[in-house]
C-alpha cells in the first residue's frame, strides 16, 4: 500500500483571461501544511493588490491533510473547485493558489466555479505529473574488477544506481522498488562471488 504516488514534477504557473478577469496560478509540490502555508503567504504578499488569493492543498500519502479557502468569494465557488481538481487528478503533496483579479464582469456561481477549475487544470498540465515509487536504498561496496558486471546486471534488472564513489573499493547506492520481488542481497551475492558488502540504508520515493 503506498508504494507509488503521483504529484508535480516540480512549481509552475498558468495565467488565463477569463471575461477581463485575470487568473494565475501558481502550483507547488508541499511535503507538510506548513511549507504550503508559507507558499500561500507568498503568494499573498506577491499578489497583495489581487481580489482574491484562493487555495486548495492535499497532503499525505493517505490524503491525511485537505484544505482550501474561498478567500472571499462565495462559498463553494473557488477553493473546492480547485480542490476538486487535485482529487479527479489523483495527485498527492501538491498545493494549487489561483490569484484573480476582478476585471469588472460577474461570472456568477457556474462561471467562477468553471473559471477556477480550469486555472487550477492549466496550471497542473503545466507543472506535469510524475508518479514517485518507493524503494528500498542499499549500498553496496565491492572491489573495482566486479564493478562492470555488477553494472550492467543491476541494469539488466531495471534497478537505478543513485550514486557511485571510487576509493580504495568501489561504493555504490542501489535503489530498489519496496514491491520488486528480487532478493537483492542474494542476487548481489551471487553475481560477487559472496565478496560484496551490502547495507539496507532506508525507504525513499524517487
Amino acid at each position: 500500500m503506498n508504494d507509488e504516488y503521483f504529484t508535480i514534477k516540480g512549481p509552475a504557473q498558468h495565467t488565463t483571461i477569463i471575461k477581463k478577469s485575470k487568473f494565475i496560478s501558481n502550483v507547488f509540490p508541499v511535503e507538510s501544511q506548513d511549507e504550503a502555508e508559507k507558499y500561500i503567504d507568498s503568494i499573498r504578499k506577491k499578489y497583495w493588490d489581487a481580489t482574491h488569493n484562493v487555495y486548495a492543498f492535499k497532503i499525505g500519502l493517505n490524503d491525511e491533510i485537505q484544505r482550501f479557502s474561498d478567500d472571499g468569494e462565495p462559498s463553494g465557488t473557488a477553493g473546492k473547485p480547485v480542490l476538486e481538481v487535485i482529487k479527479s487528478k489523483a495527485l498527492k503533496n501538491v498545493l494549487v493558489v489561483v490569484t484573480r483579479y476582478f476585471g469588472g464582469i460577474l461570472l456568477g456561481a457556474g462561471g467562477l466555479i468553471r473559471a477556477y477549475s480550469e486555472s487550477a487544470a492549466g496550471a497542473l498540465n503545466v507543472a506535469g505529473i510524475v508518479k514517485k515509487i518507493k524503494y528500498d536504498m542499499y549500498e553496496v561496496k565491492v572491489d573495482y574488477n566486479q564493478l562492470g558486471k555488477l553494472q550492467w546486471e543491476i541494469n539488466q534488472k531495471g534497478l537505478i544506481i543513485s550514486d557511485i564513489s571510487f576509493g580504495e573499493d568501489v561504493l555504490m547506492r542501489v535503489c530498489v522498488p519496496v514491491n520488486s520481488s528480487l532478493n537483492f542481497m542474494e542476487f548481489i551475492l551471487n553475481i560477487t562471488s559472496g565478496s560484496a558488502n551490502i547495507k539496507w540504508l532506508d525507504q525513499s520515493y524517487l
